[in-house]
């Protein structure tokens, strides 16, 4: 009974083993990739930081071309219409000098916006850290607590054996 006993313990144990050893392994695996996850968030990052700049740019040189097309035709036209009939900020100058800081301000938020969306990824990484080391923390408290209950689960058991046999013993002898 005893090498039953031993026989499964050692099964058990190597079964375990093996399963603390593929965790291991698998583990080994994801850290090698963490490069390569950083890598592409970087890029992510920093493409998204460059198409904002090369949208921006792009608009911004449509605009001056348009811009510069419409004055051509139209400044000396409005101009003298505005100075018979409109006030200054409807000149065709002053509107465009209103769109210039429509288009930059447009700009300026989507690259503040793009910084608020990483830095919300980073808190939201951090978060999840944090959940992963309590996670940790609680499981290792939670086997802690298993082992202790079948230690004691144990001892009761033994305690129970030891009494029914004692008792057992004591209702023999007494006949």
């Amino acid at each position: 009974m005893s090498s039953n006993k031993e026989k499964n313990r050692e099964i058990i144990n190597i079964t375990l083993d093996e399963t603390k050893s593929t965790v291991k392994k698998t583990t080994d695996e994801a850290i090698k990739e963490i490069p390569r996850y950083t890598k592409a968030v970087n890029e992510y990052q920093e493409e998204t930081i460059q198409a904002t700049k090369d949208i921006a740019d792009n608009f911004l040189e449509s605009q001056k071309d348009i811009i510069h097309s419409l004055q051509s035709l139209w400044i000396p036209y409005v101009e003298n219409v505005q100075n018979s009939y409109w006030s200054y900020w409807t000149s065709p100058k002053r509107a465009t000098e209103n769109y210039a800081r429509a288009v930059s301000n447009i700009t300026d938020s989507t690259i503040a916006s793009t910084r608020l969306a990483n830095n919300v990824l980073y808190a939201t990484m951090e978060a999840c850290k944090t959940s992963i080391q309590h996670a940790r923390d609680n499981t290792k408290e939670f086997s802690r607590l298993n082992a202790n209950f079948a230690k004691t689960f144990e001892n009761v058991a033994k305690d129970s054996l030891r009494d029914f046999s004692d008792r057992g013993l004591q209702t023999h002898s007494r006949q």
